[in-house]
C-alpha cells in the first residue's frame, strides 16, 4: 500500500468548499472521482485544511493511499488530464505509511487580498476583496502584531464550528501593501472556523482608530463573535502553504 501526497492549487470559485458534502460540489470530491476514473478502485482523500465555499488554495496538501503501481509523475499527469481547470496537482510525492495530511501539519499560512484603490476589477473580481476606502496599513499591521502567540480566539469564531477548543497560537500576522495592493497573512498551528475572515474584517475597522489594540485587547478578552467586526467576503481568502 502505498502512500501519495498531493500538493494542490485550486480557484474555490465554484466550489463549495474543500470538503465533500451532500448535493454540493467540492474539491475533495472532484479530485476522488478523477482518482477512481484513473485507479478504477475508490479513492480517499484527506486534505490539510478545510478551507470554505469560495476560498482558494495555492498551496493545500492533501494524502491517499493506494495500491496502484502507477509512477508519480503519471499519476500527476492523469489527475491534471482528468480534473477541472480550476483544480491542479502541482506536485504528487510519496510518503511514508504514517503521513497524514491534517495531524501531521505544523502550522498552515492564509493570505487575503485586498485591492485597494478607488476603481474594482474586472479581472481580479474572484480573487481580490475590492475595498475603496484609504488603509493605514502600518495600524493595520500593528493590530496584527497583538494576535501572535498561543491565546482564546472565540471572539474570531464562526457559530457552527466543529472545533471544541478555541485556543491557536499563532506564529505570524502581518498586514503589508504591494501597489493597489494591501495583504493579510497569518500562520498558526490551527484555525478556527471562518478565523481569518474575521479577523481581517475587525482589523480593517479598527485599523485606523488610534485605539485600536485597546479594542482589539477587549475583544480577544471578551471570546464572544458579536464582539468582532464583520467577515470579510472569501473570495480574497487563500491557503496559502502547510509546513510539516
Amino acid at each position: 500500500m502505498r502512500n501519495i501526497k498531493l500538493t494542490i492549487e485550486y480557484d474555490g470559485t465554484n466550489y463549495h468548499g474543500w470538503q465533500i458534502q451532500p448535493n454540493a460540489i467540492t474539491v475533495q470530491a472532484a479530485i476522488q472521482d478523477a482518482l477512481e476514473k484513473i485507479t478504477k478502485t475508490q479513492a480517499q482523500i484527506v486534505g490539510a485544511g478545510r478551507t470554505d465555499t469560495g476560498v482558494h488554495a495555492a498551496g493545500q496538501v492533501a494524502n491517499f493511499h493506494t495500491r496502484s503501481q502507477i509512477p508519480l509523475i503519471s499519476f500527476q499527469k492523469a489527475l491534471n488530464a482528468t480534473l477541472p481547470r480550476d483544480i491542479v496537482i502541482v506536485d504528487a510525492e510519496e510518503v511514508p505509511p504514517d503521513f497524514h495530511a491534517r495531524f501531521s501539519a505544523v502550522s498552515r499560512t492564509y493570505r487575503y487580498t485586498i485591492l485597494n484603490r478607488a476603481y474594482p476589477s474586472a479581472l481580479l473580481r474572484n480573487s481580490t476583496y475590492f475595498f475603496p476606502e484609504p488603509i493605514n496599513v502600518q495600524g493595520a499591521d500593528t493590530a496584527c502584531q497583538w494576535l501572535v502567540g498561543k491565546q482564546d480566539f472565540s471572539s474570531f469564531q464562526r457559530s457552527g464550528s466543529e472545533r471544541i477548543n478555541p485556543i491557536c497560537e499563532t506564529y505570524k500576522c502581518r498586514c503589508w501593501r504591494e501597489g493597489d495592493f494591501v495583504y493579510f497573512e497569518i500562520e498558526a498551528d490551527a484555525f478556527l472556523r471562518g478565523m481569518v475572515r474575521a479577523i481581517v474584517g475587525t482589523v480593517l475597522k479598527l485599523h485606523d482608530k488610534h485605539d485600536g489594540v485597546d479594542r482589539l485587547n477587549k475583544i480577544l478578552d471578551a471570546r464572544e463573535r458579536s464582539t468582532a467586526g464583520t467577515s470579510v467576503p472569501p473570495h480574497g481568502l487563500s491557503l496559502l502553504r502547510i509546513k510539516y
